[in-house]
């Protein structure tokens, strides 16, 4: 349903694009330009790109750890707590190994 609406919603934005017409666009563009420039929209874009590259490094960080964590507890499951998903040490003789 929600590919259904997008594709509308991206044809009628086609067909009224088009019935607006060149001139519509270059106002519409111009109204963007102005707002690019405005020096308050840049200072806040500063302060966004300033926020990031001082946040980014911490957040690698947290990533990198709980990437290790959970690497680790996937490594202990598959080694060893005697459950029906732990490996078996030798294959039974009534199945063949795999790839066999």
């Amino acid at each position: 349903m929600k590919k259904l609406t997008v594709l509308v919603a991206g044809a009628a934005g086609y067909v009224l694009g088009a019935r607006a017409g060149r001139q519509r666009y270059d106002q519409i563009a111009d109204g963007a330009r102005k707002v690019v420039g405005n020096p308050k929209v840049q200072s806040a874009k500063q302060q966004a790109q300033d926020y990031a590259a001082e946040h980014a490094g911490a957040a690698g960080s947290v990533v990198a750890d709980k990437a290790k964590d959970a690497a680790s507890a996937a490594a202990d499951k598959v080694r060893g707590n005697g459950g029906a998903h732990s490996a078996p040490d030798e294959w039974p003789a009534s199945a063949p190994p795999p790839g066999s």
